[in-house]
């Protein structure tokens, strides 16, 4: 449940895609935090080792051994190995020479995993062997000199039989179906008419479809084959023979073999850790024993670097618990989620996704994210988050570790500020360390008078509705849900009313919204927005030609040259280039009286100086000049 909702699952699934070997996979699925100290530190320094000599060396040589442990046990068992099971068996031996060479070239790197390489036993001799009597997952013509002869022999044989066969069929043309000899049942066969069989001496194996044709063995050809089938049992023979030979020298490394596959398995799930730390761009956190968390420049593995700002943070040193205010899209939950999953991530021995980690071990990890309702069991939002709470409530220990979003959410606010402090101060006797978000601000006041908790705020950018992921520790945030209405487009008459129902009419005053487009008429009465007519004049007011306008989303700086249309639509220079564009899309920056003084030539701002030269001409004297216009500056 809770690798599910910090998305360790995920990172799991990343993780398992570099293993190679079924066992190192099964492991990774399996794998869960570290309770040992030592055994930790052990696998966070073979993850920095693996690391080492993966940037330095490249990927190690390591396959899937599944299937030659099953070739080895068949072995053992004393059947007999195929061809194809044992080239299987040469080739990881070749993969057991190659990562020994690999291994050994590490410890000019002083790297401690590199000597594993005195674990393995390559076995040359068999590997050797094999590949002289195996090739094409069959036995080589040369594994013995009897074998040789045998097969040579049959090919001797063969081609003399062909060759009778091709004689009987130039001395009895006028018998035969065709001008060639076939292949019947494994028997060389001449095709003779049917009423013809009886002067050709021989075997009859077969017939054509509709019995014209009768094939048959011929009688010189015969007494061949039976000397062909007798070299065939002898080959049949031979080939056992050496195949039962290199299955026994297989049964009798097999344990040493057996060893070398685990030591695969192990080397493969350790340089997993190294490639994935790789892909992550991860890095080695520290341990430390005083209930402590450093993040420097932590992210969250699963987001783009280029969205998310990195994240500093610390608990643990003057406080247990953390308490993480904002806005909703705020980035409080990624935060959250940020800091535990990087914990996880070396209590399992991985590297950490920050620049520099200094973190504690916990003995259990507990989390309360999402609404959790369940149909089936007939719980509601706040029912299932309480069931939850609870749950962890009465296995927390003091070395624990706990995050939960919203906390208090989903019921009546007062009633579930109550219930949220309540938490917070069961979770404080505990001594165990707590991240929690929340919107009540009874909650903020409580972290501040509360020892050994603390406030901190998520950053929001208000002008484009986009969460930073940057957190303040120490400061306490707001929900900023007016703000964000305003910027939503809610008229500013409803904000005040908002802004008054909640923190008196004082604070109403205080506040300044953007939002001026919806707001009544002088008349009192709301706008309609069946009149063409006056919607343009409300609309058109906002733009005065000259206006600096912003043109979003991508924040260029433009001047108004046309004002609103009753379409909605404005007209805007940007660059020396004029666009039209919908008036939704544009936010005022400087007005017009701002940047130019009365009575101000707006032409020296949108046409070109040899435009306006002509246009001064044809106000004092005839002229024959033209003045041109792109068709883009005229067309609408």
């Amino acid at each position: 449940m809770i690798e599910k909702q910090i998305e360790f699952d995920r990172i799991k699934e990343i993780w398992s895609g570099l293993a190679m070997t079924g066992k190192a996979k099964e492991q990774i699925e399996q794998k869960w935090i570290i309770l040992d100290e030592g055994t930790l530190r052990k696998e966070i320094r073979d993850t920095t080792d693996a690391r080492e000599l993966i940037d330095k060396l490249g990927n190690p040589p390591l396959q899937d051994v599944s299937e030659i442990l099953e070739i080895l046990a068949i072995a053992v068992r004393g059947d007999c190995l195929t061809p194809y099971q044992l080239e299987r068996v040469q080739t990881v031996l070749t993969v057991l020479e190659r990562l020994s060479g690999y291994l050994k070239r590490g410890h000019q790197y002083q790297n401690s995993l590199s000597y594993y390489d005195e674990s393995l036993n390559t076995q040359p001799e068999l590997r050797d062997e094999i590949a002289a009597q195996i090739r094409g997952e069959s036995v080589d013509d040369h594994a013995s000199k009897q074998l040789f002869e045998i097969r040579m022999k049959l090919q001797q044989l063969e081609d003399e039989m062909k060759k009778k066969a091709e004689t009987v069929i130039r001395n009895n043309r006028d018998c035969m179906a065709d001008s060639f000899y076939t292949t019947r049942n494994g028997r060389i066969c001449v095709p003779v008419k049917k009423e013809y069989r009886y002067k050709i001496p021989g075997s009859l194996i077969d017939k054509s479809g509709t019995g014209s044709t009768l094939f048959i063995e011929p009688e010189s050809v015969v007494k061949l084959g039976e000397e062909l089938q007798s070299l065939r049992i002898d080959e049949e023979n031979e080939v056992c023979r050496i195949l039962y030979t290199l299955t026994a020298m297989v049964s009798d490394c097999a344990d040493t073999l057996t060893d070398n596959m685990r030591l695969i398995e192990k080397l493969d799930y350790i340089f997993s850790k190294g490639k994935l730390s790789i892909e992550l761009g991860a890095a080695e956190p520290q341990l430390n024993l005083d209930r402590r968390i450093v993040l420097e420049e932590a992210r969250h593995p699963l987001m783009d670097p280029k969205i998310s700002v990195p994240l500093n943070f610390e608990l643990g040193t003057d406080n247990r618990g953390v308490v993480i205010t904002g806005p909703n899209t705020g980035g409080k939950t990624v935060a959250i989620k940020t800091v535990m999953l990087n914990a996880v991530m070396a209590q399992c021995g991985l590297h950490v996704c920050c620049k520099s980690a200094d973190l504690c071990m916990n003995s259990g990890y507990f989390s309360d994210i999402g609404d959790g309702q369940n149909i089936n069991d007939n719980l509601s939002t706040f029912s299932s988050h309480i069931k939850n709470v609870l749950s962890i409530l009465g296995k927390i220990e003091k070395d624990g570790f706990v995050i939960m979003d919203e906390l208090g959410s989903g019921t009546d606010p007062q009633e579930g500020m109550g219930i949220a402090i309540a938490i917070l101060e069961k979770l404080r006797e505990t001594g165990a360390n707590f991240l929690v978000t929340t919107h009540y601000p009874e909650v903020k006041e409580y972290a501040e008078r509360s020892e050994g908790v603390i406030n901190a705020r998520m950053v929001f950018d208000r002008q484009t509705l986009k969460p930073t992921y940057r957190m303040i520790v120490g400061e306490a945030g707001e929900s900023c849900a007016f703000y964000i209405a305003d910027r939503l487009g809610m008229p500013k008459d409803m904000l005040n009313t908002a802004v008054a129902a909640a923190y008196g009419e004082a604070a109403a005053a205080s506040y300044e919204f953007q939002t001026g487009e919806l707001e009544k008429t002088r008349s009192g009465k709301r706008i309609s927005r069946i009149n063409a007519d006056h919607k343009t004049n409300i609309v058109s007011r906002r733009f005065r030609i000259g206006d600096s306008v912003m043109v979003l989303p991508d924040n260029k700086i433009g001047i108004v040259c046309e004002e609103v249309n009753d379409k909605g639509i404005l007209r805007v220079q940007i660059a020396k280039r004029k666009i039209w564009i919908n008036q939704k899309r544009v936010r005022l920056h400087v007005k017009a009286e701002e940047l130019y003084p009365e009575d101000y030539d707006m032409s020296i701002v949108f046409d070109s100086v040899e435009n306006r030269k002509k246009r001064h001409d044809m106000e004092r004297k005839y002229t024959t000049e033209v003045i041109e216009y792109k068709e883009d500056d005229w067309k609408k």
